[in-house]
């Protein structure tokens, strides 16, 4: 599918994953609409191409009224990459007790939840975009993680949010088939992203040395070219692609 004078959803387009793959889809010819929220978009970069929305993604309502901006832009609305997240860590019994309810449904809310309702929304607009061959009409990208799969000591919540991700992504291919919508989900492993900007080097150092190869840190452009092909690619539907060189994380 082409990108050219097309609409683009990126969530998270502030930074990190999202604002590396509005810059990727706007240097294609897209007209990219970044959501995110306001404080993360006082920092984000001017890009041409690129409009920063202020959404909340656990905001309904919010969320209706920037896709139906995006929707309204005057090209069809052809492409979703959902990037926005958290992920703070707890364990189920730490020192300080149980982990604490209110935040494992922040992180499901924000990671998971929000990523249906933007994916649900977008797609019926998408649904009313006029047929491409073979009937296509758009695709939606999801975000996981490899801690959808593993896990680590802490990632109870994010674990859950990412592995719900996943779990979302063939009924989801399979629902909008009828549309020419396709469903498709990536789970990074270690990228440097603003989050990582707080720790040592020695520390990243640390943790691209568990990567078999290439034994260093993805970077967000990779995840973006990797968003760009699974758009060019039409018959990619209903999958996850891990991008993590191999990294299987250990417990902790």
């Amino acid at each position: 599918m082409q990108i050219t004078d097309t609409a683009a959803i990126v969530t998270g387009g502030a930074s990190g994953l999202g604002a590396a793959t509005a810059a990727a889809l706007a240097a294609g010819g897209a007209r990219v609409f970044a959501f995110d929220l306001p404080a993360a978009i006082e920092g984000a970069p001017q890009v041409d191409g690129i409009e920063y929305v202020a959404v909340d993604v656990t905001d309904p309502e919010q969320v209706q009224a920037a896709v139906d901006t995006a929707a309204g832009a005057g090209v069809p609305l052809r492409t979703v990459v959902n990037c926005a997240g958290i992920g703070p860590s707890m364990r189920i019994l730490g020192k300080k007790g149980p982990h604490d309810l209110g935040l494992y449904a922040k992180i499901i809310q924000v990671n998971l939840i929000g990523s249906f309702n933007v994916l649900t929304l977008a797609a019926e607009k998408i649904s009313q975009t006029e047929a491409l061959e073979h009937g296509a009409r758009g695709v939606i990208i999801n975000t996981a993680s490899i801690a959808a799969y593993d896990g680590q000591v802490g990632q109870a919540a994010y674990s859950s949010s990412k592995g719900g991700i996943v779990g979302l992504t063939l009924p989801a291919a399979r629902d909008l088939a009828q549309h020419g919508i396709r469903v498709m989900t990536i789970a990074p492993g270690i990228v440097e992203t603003p989050m990582l900007a707080t720790v040592s080097e020695e520390f990243r150092e640390g943790l691209a040395k568990g990567v078999p190869f290439p034994q260093r840190l993805a970077r967000p452009e990779e995840y973006a070219q990797l968003a760009l092909s699974i758009i060019d690619h039409d018959y990619l539907n209903g999958e996850v692609i891990r991008m993590d060189g191999s990294l299987r994380m250990a417990p902790r």
